[in-house]
């Protein structure tokens, strides 16, 4: 017998394609707009939603027979905020510039509706071990689109990817530029990261006829 049971793995892979949060349930677009302009940090905020939802969902699992009902939304903010702390901290331990580009957005992840949702609908009638396969499975789905769009844009907008230059050297001309090639500055608004992730949605039905229909 595997690690994972049938439904277990479920889990995991459902998010990254027929129930992704971001592309189906339509949860933390706010997030996928305002940070995939670069991919590096579309990266680190996909691997700290890793980390927090993943490890909230255990702890909330881990509570949730001790959690009055009145107050389980502000113990689950409690949670998360706990979390997001160690991550921000983390980040000025470790990668200072970057903290400050991603700023406030670090901290927003306390109000990522793909955390508190997961929190709501699953950890809290979930044992720990099935908690943290679906907080596993929904951050990589959510961080996927993310790295996707973030590839996307900062390649066409800015002609790198992940601060290397890939394109050639607009400066010099070298490269594509020597042809007349010339960055896409609209990549890099918000607007575009819209449509970047409404071209994966039109994609990912066009080839599941059944999301259309369930949807």
């Amino acid at each position: 017998m595997g690690l994972l049971s049938k439904k277990d793995s479920k889990l995991i892979l459902d998010p990254l394609a027929d129930n992704n949060p971001i592309t189906i349930q339509v949860l933390g677009i706010c997030s996928a707009l305002a940070i995939t302009a670069q991919l590096k940090a579309s990266i680190v905020m996909a691997l700290s939603v890793l980390f927090v939802l993943a490890m909230g969902n255990v702890v909330i699992s881990l509570m949730r027979n001790i959690i009055p009902s009145k107050i389980r939304i502000i113990v689950q903010l409690v949670v998360v905020a706990a979390l997001v702390i160690v991550v921000d901290q983390v980040l000025k331990a470790f990668a200072y510039t970057l903290s400050k580009e991603l700023s406030v957005f670090i901290g927003l992840i306390i109000t990522n509706c793909i955390i508190m949702g997961r929190f709501e609908a699953f950890a809290l009638g979930n044992g720990p071990w099935r908690s943290f396969l679906d907080g596993i499975g929904n951050a990589l789905g959510y961080g996927v689109i993310l790295i996707i769009v973030g590839f996307f844009r900062e390649l066409l907008g800015s002609g790198t990817l992940l601060g290397f230059p890939v394109l050639g050297d607009p400066i010099e001309k070298t490269g594509l530029y020597s042809i007349g090639y010339e960055n896409n500055g609209f990549m890099l608004l918000s607007p575009m990261a819209l449509i970047v992730v409404g071209i994966i949605i039109w994609v990912q039905r066009s080839r599941n006829k059944a999301l259309i229909e369930d949807h």
